[in-house]
């Protein structure tokens, strides 16, 4: 997946300048986005502050590690059953 060349935060602002009443079209003709990029970043962060999207993707990183843990956990369940001849 591509990075995004705008952090959270910066997202958060140009988010919080629409909400302030300017207009969509303005704000992202001076930041460089298509208004598909900034009604995607509302669904995505809409209502959100810069703190509540640190630990989301806090949470988000939590969850990949885990769901890695949980799928090596499972792959050497599944070799320890085949070696001891038993079928899942």
């Amino acid at each position: 997946m591509r990075k995004s060349k705008f952090t959270e935060e910066q997202i958060i602002k140009v988010l919080n300048e629409v909400e302030a009443g300017a207009k969509v079209q303005d704000v992202t003709r001076k930041v460089g986005i298509t208004e598909t990029t900034f009604y995607r970043w509302k669904s995505k962060y809409g209502g959100l502050e810069v703190s509540d999207v640190k630990r989301l993707k806090a949470l988000e990183d939590e969850n990949r590690k885990l769901k890695t843990l949980v799928a090596d956990l499972t792959l050497d369940k599944q070799a320890l059953q085949h070696l001891l001849g038993k079928k899942w």
